[in-house]
């Protein structure tokens, strides 16, 4: 039995990479896809391609940081649609740097694009949600925020504060019959790096070459987290060996502790090195 008979999904940072491969996995099953992105050319360009794909699609700008844009996506959905049925809040940016050396100014663009922007989302859906009789929230973290690794200090907490939302939402909603999934996905490719911000141009080259290693694709992730909300299923992480990480984070998380501090060594190198040349 379908979960949504209306079929409805609005998406966040739906112009390139997950978002983008998000919409055409609802597409592929007959959704109407909201489609934003802070860039409306591309918003606009991925709504063709959805339409292409067998869907129906509106595109819209969003920039997370602005209610007012969320306000208005909520008044659209409400007047053309009747409603949504599944919200993602996929919009986010990458950054390194360490708790002490990291700039503040990244530490706070991290908080109002990655955090503060899925605080904004599930204030503005929630409501809709309800008044529809229920649906589902998907909201987008990292690995970042379970892994805690030296050197992406302010992402792992943005990314972390996602997981904390995501999981007392899932408590303050369940009553009113909509489900919530979080997705921790590890490196995989996509256009993050385009917004990626690091004061050591070689952790970008580093991040990058990771990101090329991943068994897992943008396309994988996306219906991992189809499926997720159909089966209303919370945590949600697709790669292999990051599921295996996380079990063994919960069983020995000393033994983990020293891994991740070990195999981050080099980028936390790298970030101090280049604060230390960039301040003489």
């Amino acid at each position: 039995m379908n979960r949504f008979p209306e079929k409805r999904v609005a998406i966040t940072g739906a112009g390139s990479g997950l978002g983008r491969a998000l919409a055409l996995r609802f597409a592929r099953e007959d959704w109407r896809v909201a489609v934003t992105d802070r860039d409306a050319e591309a918003a606009a360009r991925v709504a063709g391609e959805v339409e292409a794909a067998g869907g129906e699609a509106f595109a819209q700008r969003l920039d997370v940081t602005r209610e007012a844009d969320f306000s208005a996506l909520i008044d659209r959905l409400r007047d053309e649609w009747g409603g949504v049925d599944v919200f993602v809040n996929n919009a986010g940016v990458g950054s390194a740097g360490t708790v002490t050396e990291g700039d503040m100014a990244e530490w706070e663009r991290q908080l109002d694009i990655n955090l503060l922007g899925v605080v904004r989302g599930c204030r503005a859906a929630v409501p809709l949600l309800r008044e529809g009789g229920g649906g589902h929230v998907i909201n987008i973290a990292s690995f970042a925020a379970i892994a805690s690794a030296p050197g992406m200090a302010a992402y792992n907490a943005a990314k972390a504060g996602v997981l904390s939302l995501s999981e007392t939402l899932r408590g303050e909603v369940h009553d009113d019959h909509i489900g919530v999934s979080v997705a921790c996905p590890a490196f995989f490719a996509t256009n993050i790096l385009d917004s990626f911000e690091s004061p050591d141009p070689a952790q970008k080259a580093m991040v990058k070459k990771v990101m090329e290693k991943s068994e897992v694709g943008a396309e994988d992730v996306a219906a991992d987290l189809y499926r997720a909300a159909m089966e209303d299923r919370f945590l949600v992480i697709s790669h292999g060996k990051a599921l295996w990480q996380y079990r063994m984070k919960r069983l020995a998380p000393e033994r983990f502790f020293h891994e991740v501090r070990k195999a981050m060594r080099p980028f936390v190198a790298g970030t101090k090195n280049s604060t230390e040349g960039s301040s003489q």
